[in-house]
């Protein structure tokens, strides 16, 4: 009863202290962000067969995407510093915008080199959104739900996963052989660069409320140093972790249609990236929203991540024994078990950094950079062997985070509430 009062209470001082449309706003961004993500996957494969390439060389638009995260991460982050929140996040969806409305040209240059430029664009857009509104969701209220408050602002990017693979996969796989046939790319970019832009818009229109960590950081700048995130083994390993956990997504978001059209040949393209829409990003969705709102209140975040990464292994064991069906079912699975791990990742990884909050929160983005070199490892694993093998490697990235939640979450200069 007491906590449900305490809830209540904390539900009122959100709305009153002008917290309420800031938090709806900047959650929208998690949606946009995941369908960008989500249609890499079915761009992954389409230039497989458009292109005639493998499965290696595909894997660079995985590549040239997380690759712009790990360049654009520490400019992202001294645009933050410099700026603020606002008007970081929206610079960041100018260049989101940008990006997607440059894939209507190149369909007319329709060179591989021309969309990986559009990605890359994108992609730098897309940290500075995700310097922004990761750490942001966590100050944007009380310190002591900022895990509960990330989770559910991901149940969105959650979300956006879903609309990427479905509409990207209608869209894009709907080529006629009469036209042009890169044409379909552009328009699920055309698409989310329009609504990037109304977004935009609302973000410029509306007052943000003044944030104390934020206040905190300008005033003790001087004291914080990138060196100085050295001392908190806390982050340091949730830097790995992070770095770890991309690549595992990833590698398995990359590789999802390769892997069911290979178990089950009768299930075409468009039919995988719907199972991909519906199943394994549906139960990402699920994943996120059941953790921020029901499991994440009686269970510690650190001991929820642990156990979802070792459902993950065991899901991995049976991906890459390759049981058909069973193994199948056991991929789109493992979408409800890595919901948790980015944000809560994150948030254990920044807590207690103080005025170094901003600055931990660019490394943390940079170590997206995973995504950018696993799934080419797969891929060149698929190559010469078997699709199937190939997901060991996201098998043993799940490993180190069971590790992560059970002792490297841990901060070792304070007691960890």
């Amino acid at each position: 009863m007491a906590d449900d009062l305490q809830s209540k209470s904390e539900q009122k001082k959100f709305v009153f202290q002008g917290f309420l449309i800031p938090f709806i706003l900047v959650t929208s961004l998690f949606f946009l962000w995941g369908f960008a993500h989500g249609c890499l996957d079915v761009l992954n494969k389409h230039f497989q067969e458009l292109l005639h390439m493998s499965k290696a060389k595909s894997a660079f638009v995985q590549f040239v995407f997380y690759g712009g995260y790990f360049l654009m991460a520490i400019p992202a982050g001294l645009v933050m510093q410099k700026f603020g929140y606002k008007k970081g996040i929206i610079f960041g969806l100018l260049l989101f915008a940008g990006g997607a409305f440059l894939m209507l040209p190149a369909t007319l240059i329709q060179t591989f080199g021309s969309f990986l430029f559009c990605l890359f664009v994108i992609a730098c857009g897309l940290t500075c959104l995700e310097t922004a509104a990761n750490p942001y969701t966590t100050v944007l209220g009380p310190s002591e739900s900022g895990a509960r408050r990330i989770n559910f602002s991901q149940s969105f990017n959650g979300l956006g996963w879903i609309a990427g693979p479905l509409v990207g996969g209608m869209l894009i796989f709907s080529v006629s052989e009469n036209t042009n046939k890169f044409a379909s790319i552009a328009l699920p970019y055309l698409l989310i660069g329009t609504l990037v832009l109304i977004v935009a818009f609302l973000f410029w229109r509306v007052k943000f409320p003044e944030i104390k960590e934020e206040a905190d950081f300008v005033k003790e700048e001087s004291s914080g140093k990138l060196k100085d995130l050295l001392k908190h083994p806390h982050f340091v390993m949730a830097v790995v972790a992070q770095f770890l956990y991309v690549a595992a997504q990833t590698g398995v978001n990359s590789f999802f249609i390769n892997y069911v059209t290979e178990e089950i040949p009768s299930m075409t393209n468009q039919h995988a990236a719907q199972i991909l829409g519906f199943g394994g990003m549906g139960l990402f969705w699920l994943g996120r929203f059941t953790g921020s709102t029901i499991f994440m209140r009686i269970v510690r975040p650190n001991r929820l991540l642990s156990f979802y990464a070792l459902m993950n292994v065991l899901t991995m064991a049976l991906v890459v024994a390759g049981l058909g069906w069973i193994s199948v079912v056991a991929l789109f699975s493992t979408y409800f078990f890595m919901s948790v791990m980015f944000p809560t990742i994150f948030a254990l990884g920044i807590k207690g950094l103080g005025p170094l909050t901003k600055k931990g929160s660019s490394i943390l983005v940079m170590s997206i950079v995973g995504g950018a070199i696993f799934p080419m490892f797969m891929g060149w694993i698929a190559d010469v062997s078997t699709m199937a093998l190939g997901f060991i490697v996201p098998l043993c990235c799940f490993g180190f985070i069971v590790y992560y939640g059970l002792n490297g979450y841990k901060l070792k200069s304070a007691i960890q509430a």
